[in-house]
């Protein structure tokens, strides 16, 4: 006889109630889970991975609602549990990562309070003890000197490194079942590899089960032994890994399979007018300390970069998390102090006042990487991406500026009868494309794509990949598009730059960059993107 699975999910349906209407988002969906496994469910962005993940702790929002099915963990009936009882599972024996750390994380607590609650509320640990589990955790994770960090507040780390403050957390109470939704989205290849092999060897050491919901296959071939393949709230495809892989049965499975960025971008045309520049850019945060709170030392964030990005091309910044890529961005957009010049079409702007500086931000977008953190909630999507247009085209009528809205929408990918809804009726990638769309609304000359792609599945990273390209083309638009995914960098930047610590310790163009990098960081920067001769056990690059 047989003992039962860790996690049983018997034909769950999950529907959402709106205006007196039912839709289905889950549609009689089933999978079991047993321990020291890991099983992986993948799908486009809206294809009900994350509700699914959500049911199983019963975190779903007020309009949704269980028509049908089980969910059994440690063989008691999950839906049917007190709230009381359903508490001493959550955050001990079944705890999750989520895909925004940003919005998942309290921003007026302590990275250190943070992760002591949960130790406090299910651990009943204290003072030193406690203080030396927190640093522990966050040494296993791969944060740098935890010990120094831990006074540290979130807006204060870089994407990469809150989401490993997240995994500590859910790591705290070493739990039975961890549901991983998107874990890796905000982190840099190399530390997707670290984080794997760490989550790997935990489950080795606790048994613990592992339900894994990503839009990475790569990701998915290399961790997982199971996959459950969804479309539309159903399963359709589901079996071990490299089978399902090898001889994908299902016309889905074998599409999403097909899809990656393709193409290359354009020769860089050094005949092209710059655009913007900057020439030995610093970006320094003091470091304050004592009752005085006198700076002892600098956060070298951006240290001496020097960078050209002309019209209609493409400039990738590529690196580990906290190198510096996004405050390069955030400099050169003025958004953020720095030192050294910052050049627009031949005007230095880095002098100008805030006053001065708001005719040329229409001309000057950024797509940031958390499209929920950076989407106003109380918005619909129609004023979230007029919102630019109320300020740089006041003369506009209220019918021409749902027609301007009307037709991003449309460009990235979405249909323009939900510009009146709000974002958190959105999946995560239709949130990024709704980010985009707001970018391009006003029509602008340089925009900073920061991780556009990061919270996209295969096939939409692929379409957003086709429409950058094809917007850059017709409106002759320059990017300064900053990534992790390599695969995303080649199909789009014809020029590149690898930081490492505020500094750049390679540039030139991407093709010869690629072909033949010549820095040893720059080499295992690739070869863990691209699988090649990798091996994420053998350390940080950091």
């Amino acid at each position: 006889m047989t003992s039962s699975p860790l996690l049983d999910v018997r034909d769950l349906s999950i529907a959402f109630s709106q205006g007196g209407t039912e839709t289905l988002a889950v549609d009689r969906v089933s999978f079991a889970l047993e321990r020291g496994r890991t099983l992986a469910i993948v799908g486009e962005s809206g294809s009900g991975k994350s509700i699914t993940a959500l049911s199983i702790v019963r975190l779903l929002p007020a309009s949704a609602r269980h028509p049908s099915g089980s969910i059994r963990f440690l063989g008691r009936d999950i839906l049917a549990l007190e709230e009381s009882r359903l508490r001493d599972i959550r955050g001990a024996k079944v705890t999750m990562v989520f895909q925004e750390p940003m919005t998942s994380l309290n921003p007026l607590h302590t990275i250190e309070r943070q992760i002591g609650e949960i130790l406090e509320l299910h651990g009943a640990r204290s003072g030193d003890r406690m203080r030396g589990r927190v640093i522990e955790l966050l040494s296993e994770v791969g944060l740098p000197d935890p010990a120094a960090r831990l006074g540290a507040y979130p807006h204060q780390l870089s994407g990469g490194q809150r989401q490993r403050v997240m995994i500590a957390m859910a790591l705290a109470n070493e739990p039975d079942l961890l549901i991983a939704d998107e874990p890796t989205t905000a982190l840099d290849v190399t530390v997707q590899a670290q984080i794997l092999v760490l989550l790997k060897r935990l489950q080795q050491t606790h048994g613990m089960a592992i339900l894994f919901i990503t839009h990475d296959l790569g990701l998915v071939r290399r961790f997982a032994d199971d996959v459950c393949v969804m479309q539309c709230g159903r399963i359709v495809e589901t079996g071990a890994v490299e089978r399902v892989f090898t001889a994908p049965q299902h016309p889905y499975t074998k599409a999403l399979l097909a899809a990656e960025p393709k193409g290359a971008p354009p020769l860089e045309d050094e005949t092209a007018p710059i655009l913007v520049s900057a020439d030995n850019l610093r970006v320094w945060f003091p470091i304050k300390r004592g009752f005085l709170r006198r700076t002892v030392d600098h956060v070298k964030a951006v240290d001496g970069v020097s960078v050209t990005v002309r019209a209609g091309a493409t400039v990738g910044v590529v690196g580990e998390s906290g190198s510096g890529k996004t405050t390069l961005g955030l400099a050169l957009l003025r958004l953020i102090r720095s030192e050294g010049p910052i050049v627009y079409l031949g005007q230095r702007i880095d002098d100008r006042s805030v006053a001065e500086m708001r005719p040329l931000r229409r001309h000057m977008q950024i797509v940031f990487q958390d499209p929920y953190g950076s989407l106003s909630p109380r918005m619909s999507v129609a004023e979230i991406v007029a919102e630019g247009l109320g300020v740089q085209e006041q003369n506009l009528s209220f019918s021409e500026r749902r027609e301007i809205v009307a037709r991003a929408l449309v460009e990235t990918g979405l249909d323009p009868a939900t510009m009146d809804r709000y974002p958190h009726e959105f999946s995560g990638g239709q949130r990024q494309r709704i980010a985009i769309a707001r970018a391009i609304a006003l029509q602008p000359k340089f925009i900073v794509l920061d991780e556009p792609t990061s919270a996209l599945d295969m096939s939409v990273q692929a379409q957003i990949v086709d429409l950058l390209r094809d917007l850059q083309t017709r409106r002759s638009l320059a990017y300064l598009f900053i990534s992790h995914d390599l695969k995303v960098v080649k199909a789009l930047a014809a020029h590149l730059i690898v930081m490492r610590r505020g500094k750049v310790v390679e540039e030139g163009p991407a093709a010869e960059v690629f072909a033949a990098p010549r820095s040893e960081y720059t080499r295992a920067l690739f070869a863990a993107a691209f699988r090649v001769e990798a091996d994420p056990q053998k350390g940080d690059l950091a």
